[in-house]
Order: structure tokens, then C-alpha cells, then sequence
């Protein structure tokens, strides 16, 4: 079971929302540099092993550089997470290039750069080659199994229904094809359940990927350098909830390596990471104010962020924890729903959530809101995406994004002469 302790107090809060009104996100700098630490541990009995951290989750340059500085390279899925990526320095081999349905300007920009790319899909070939002009002599393929994927007979996802990767015919004639084209390298990727609770994912994953593995090696004879195992490893968004143990996924992948991969003269074949959600959620939060209250048939507490700022529990149903900073200990006997401000009924970051009684004015603390957080923010009614702020390990305060403001929402209009009075915004 997981005690959802804030990593800030309502002190801290106030005196940040001087400088920079709610709502914010806030991201721990101690927590996250202690978990990347932690996972290099977890695999350090590989030696090529690296965790590439799947950007989409948290774009911010400041935090990209950090997990760099500890490091880890970085999964790609478009142009711009690409720009971002080499801007702090990242280069080649140390950035990750998974993108499907690709536009021919990012498969570009990935073949310039050097990096990793991993293809989708068998026509993915000729595309590459059409549009790049030719191979590198490193490729990675991706690979969905089909059916479900199960773990001690509990189905964990339906990789059958997934958009991605190629069937197990279509990697082995990828790879012959791009032998033939004189790609001299290979790895092997596939993501196959989403946010697990469970140190049993990984090892199960690992066994599937690095039997196929060897089934290539010998029918293909390429020569595989690595087996990606994506992302996919989980948080405990409730406290109720067991946090997954890294160390244990680690060593259970290393048995799973030993029993498979050794015995088949493949020792050397380094294992990679892309973790989003594990490496950041629990260490960013949503910092969000109690606006207003409101009494009909349900109890309502508004506060000033809204799903534009994190459209999880909106879209999915998604759990976050809620902490009333200053409040910690008070006793949860209040039920609300806690609302934003859109126009939509489904704008609820809780649902019959027992909580301390609110007051206005209260911080709301809306925990592991790190990852698919403020990266799938939007501009709905008008709203504007909300500052991002990192707390340092000596307890100062940085600003990493500011907030927007309407000039930022009205500068993709070019309305100079039509409309001057927005030049005021």
C-alpha cells in the first residue's frame, strides 16, 4: 500500500503563488533524479542498458537535461520531440525514434540526426528509404504478438487491437529485407500493456521478446544488438494500491536473460527502457486553488485548474489522489465532487471523493499528475495551459515553462489588418 505524501507544503505553495498564481504544475527534482538512480541500479547487470525516457510523457527541455545528466537517452514519437531532444544535447544513439503513421519530415529529421529508428511497420521500409535515401546500419523493428497478453492466466491488454507494430511473419521479413539492403544491426521493440501494477510485466515481456530474438537470429542471422521493452510499467495512482518494485523487475528480467539469451550465445545483447509514467508522474503535481463552492444535489468545490490542465480523469476516469495541503491529517468526512470551470459535465478531477472540509482559498495538491499530465493539456474554451515549475533539490523554486497568456492563444492568427484590437491581448 502506497501513502500519498505531498513533496510541498502549503506554506511553499502560498509563497510560490505569489510569483506564480494557480494553478501550476510542480515537479520534484529529488524525486525524479532518485528514480532514474534507481532504475540504472535495477539493470545494471546489463551492460549496455539504457532507459530512454519516452518524452511524450513530460516535454520540458529542463527535465529532458536532468534525466540526461543521469543518464538517459530519450524515445521520440514526432519532429518536435526530436528538436527538443537534440537541443539539450542528446545525440545519435542516445535518442529513441518510435513513431507510426510517420510524416516524411520527421522520418527525415530522424535519418539526418542518427538516431535509432524504429519501424512500425513492414511498408515502413520503403518509406524510409524513399524518403531518406538509404539505411543506417542500425534498425529496430516493432513487434505486436496479436491476441491478448496475459500474465498467470489475468489478461493485462489486447495487443490484437493495437495500431502497432508488425506481425511475427513481418518482423522476420523486415529484418531479411533490410539484410538484404545492408543493414548490418538490429533491435527488437514492443509495448503490450499499458501502466501495470505488477513486477511480473517486464519478466513476461522479456521472455516473449528475447524467444523471438533468438528465433530471428537463427532463421535470419542478423545480428541483435539489443530488445527495447518500451514502457508500460506502471504507478499506484491509489493509495490502496502495491507500488511496483524496479529492483524486482530487474532481477526478473535478468533470470529471464540468463534462461533464454545466454544459453543461445547471445550474452551481449543490451536491453533497453522507455519509461514515461514510472520515471515522472509520482513526482509532478497539479497545483490548483478552491474557487468556489457550490450546493444542490451534490456537494462541488471549483478550483481554478480544469481538464485543459489535466484531462486524465476526464477522459479515461482516471484516478489521481487529491491531498487539502495544510490539511494532511484532518479527518476525510466531506464528500465532494471537485470541478473545473469547462463547459463540459465531465470536467471532474473527483467523484464522490471524501475529503477534509474545503475551504476557499485551499491549495489542492492532485497528485502523480508527472507524466500524460500538462503534455496533453489543450486550449478548450479558451483556457491557457498553466506554468510548469521545478522544486530544486536545495528547496529553491525554477520556472521551466511559463504560462500562457491570450497573446500565445491569439499568435497563430495573423490578424494585423482584420482585427488590430487583438494586438492589445
Amino acid at each position: 500500500m502506497s501513502k500519498k505524501v505531498p513533496y510541498v507544503s502549503r506554506e511553499t505553495v502560498a509563497e510560490i503563488a505569489k510569483t506564480y498564481p494557480t494553478p501550476f504544475y510542480l515537479y520534484d527534482e529529488k524525486g525524479i533524479r532518485n528514480t532514474a538512480r534507481l532504475v540504472n541500479q535495477a539493470f545494471r547487470w546489463n551492460k549496455g542498458f539504457k532507459e530512454y525516457f519516452a518524452v511524450k510523457a513530460t516535454p520540458n527541455p529542463y527535465l529532458l537535461q536532468m534525466l540526461k545528466e543521469e543518464g538517459c537517452g530519450a524515445d521520440c514519437s514526432s519532429l518536435t520531440e526530436l528538436e527538443m531532444s537534440d537541443a539539450v544535447g542528446l545525440k545519435g544513439h542516445e535518442i529513441m525514434f518510435s513513431s507510426n503513421e510517420t510524416p516524411v519530415e520527421d522520418m527525415q529529421l530522424a535519418s539526418k540526426l542518427g538516431v535509432i529508428i524504429n519501424l512500425d511497420d513492414i511498408t515502413h521500409i520503403g518509406f524510409l528509404e524513399q524518403v531518406a535515401g538509404g539505411f543506417p546500419e542500425t534498425i529496430c523493428c516493432r513487434f505486436n504478438p496479436g491476441g491478448h497478453f496475459a500474465i498467470a492466466n489475468s489478461i493485462m491488454d489486447n495487443p490484437g487491437d493495437a495500431k502497432y507494430g508488425m506481425t511475427r511473419d513481418q518482423i522476420e521479413e523486415a529484418y531479411r529485407i533490410l539484410i538484404r539492403k545492408g543493414v548490418k544491426h538490429f533491435g527488437i521493440h514492443a509495448f503490450l500493456a499499458s501502466n501495470t501494477v505488477t513486477n511480473e510485466y517486464y519478466p513476461e515481456l522479456a521472455r516473449q521478446l528475447f524467444e523471438l530474438a533468438v528465433e530471428l537470429h537463427r532463421s535470419t542471422g542478423a545480428d541483435i544488438r539489443f530488445v527495447n521493452l518500451s514502457g508500460g510499467v506502471g504507478i499506484a495512482y491509489r493509495p490502496e494500491q502495491k507500488e511496483n518494485d524496479i529492483l524486482a523487475i530487474g532481477e526478473g528480467v535478468r533470470k529471464v536473460y540468463e534462461e533464454v539469451l545466454v544459453p543461445a550465445g547471445m550474452g551481449d545483447v543490451a536491453i533497453f527502457t522507455e519509461m514515461g509514467r514510472f520515471m515522472l508522474a509520482p513526482y509532478g503535481a497539479l497545483i490548483t486553488k478552491a474557487v468556489h463552492e457550490k450546493h444542490i444535489y451534490k456537494e462541488y468545490i471549483g478550483v481554478d485548474a480544469c481538464a485543459a490542465n489535466l484531462m486524465r480523469p476526464c477522459m479515461y476516469g482516471a484516478y489521481h489522489h487529491i491531498t487539502v495541503l495544510g490539511k494532511e491529517d484532518a479527518p476525510c468526512t466531506y464528500k465532494y465532487d471537485v470541478v473545473g470551470g469547462l463547459c463540459e459535465n465531465s470536467d471532474k478531477f473527483a467523484i464522490d471523493r471524501m475529503l477534509p472540509k474545503i475551504d476557499k482559498g485551499d491549495y489542492l495538491f492532485i497528485h502523480d499528475a508527472g507524466a500524460h499530465g500538462f503534455s496533453m493539456g489543450y486550449n478548450y474554451n479558451g483556457k491557457l495551459r498553466s506554468a510548469e515549475l521545478l522544486l530544486r533539490e536545495d528547496g529553491s523554486v525554477k520556472l521551466i515553462r511559463r504560462a500562457e497568456t491570450p497573446r500565445d492563444y491569439f499568435a497563430t492568427f495573423d490578424f494585423t489588418d482584420d482585427f488590430p484590437k487583438l494586438k492589445q491581448y
